[in-house]
């Protein structure tokens, strides 16, 4: 957050991007991205700990049919049938996999669904924010960060975090300190690629693209993390769910790829003299 604040600070003072400056409407122009952004870390780390890594993978895949739902509802848009079918096939095999997961975490499925949610509407609402009459997609990201800041620097001071964080013992390490702070620069593109995605393309093909990104996540997890229990059904559910995700990439580029029927100059003319 703090070196998302630096960047784009920076950039404003220099003229190289834009974005309102703060005044009192800008908190209702926000709301609710912060509480939707603490609830979506939250909720996100607690179901980490509690689910096996391609679990969580699957899991996660019903933040796509609810940014669909949410975008039908909030922004108004239209999906064709095709897209919704390969939707609910990412759907299908994520309850096929969670189905058969042999290390059920009631616990850990309650985390992810409300992450799920919390994703979903994070994704919408930024889509929505990010209008050029309301914040913009560099006041989104400025803003939100300024505004969650400090409530989550009292939640690490509450918790411990903060204290267990200062105590550690490698902060005289130069290289640690040189990944660390990589690490922070990363996750600023991080975010700001993610917002890019929705700003240009939709929340919902923003969901649809981390799940393929999942792809490599799921199968690696089969074969490092160590906490994979096999099955046929959830290994088949897994394919089920990427096959679903690919095929909706398809769809979308395909429809993006599409050249525009060639407008009939004379036939227009001739209905303008009429």
């Amino acid at each position: 957050m703090a070196v998302t604040i630096m960047i784009l600070y920076v950039s404003k003072l220099n003229k190289i991007i834009h974005f309102p400056d703060f005044d009192k409407k800008i908190p209702t122009k926000l709301f609710p991205l912060p509480l939707l952004y603490v609830g979506n870390h939250i909720s996100g780390l607690s179901s980490t700990s509690k689910l096996s890594l391609p679990m969580f993978t699957v899991l996660r895949k019903f933040t796509i049919p609810l940014t669909l739902l949410l975008e039908t509802i909030i922004l108004g848009k239209q999906y064709s049938l095709n897209i919704i079918v390969s939707v609910f096939a990412i759907i299908l095999g994520a309850f096929i996999a969670a189905g058969s997961d042999l290390a059920f975490n009631l616990e850990g499925y309650i985390f992810v669904f409300l992450n799920d949610i919390f994703t979903a509407a994070n994704g919408v609402y930024t889509k929505q924010k990010m209008d050029p009459k309301e914040l913009g997609k560099y006041g989104v990201l400025f803003y939100n960060a300024c505004f969650m800041i400090i409530p989550t620097l009292i939640i690490s001071v509450s918790t411990g975090d903060l204290r267990q964080a200062t105590e550690f013992n490698q902060w005289k390490n130069v290289l640690f300190i040189i990944q660390f702070l990589l690490s922070c620069f990363l996750g600023f593109l991080l975010m700001y690629s993610t917002v890019l995605c929705s700003y240009y393309n939709s929340a919902l093909t923003t969901a649809v693209v981390g799940a393929i990104k999942n792809v490599s996540v799921a199968y690696i997890g089969m074969l490092v993390g160590g906490d994979y229990i096999f099955s046929v059904l959830n290994f088949v559910g897994l394919n089920i769910c990427m096959a679903g995700g690919l095929r909706y990439s398809f769809l979308t580029l395909g429809s993006q790829l599409k050249p525009k029927q060639p407008v009939d100059e004379e036939n227009i003319s001739q209905d303008l003299k009429v």
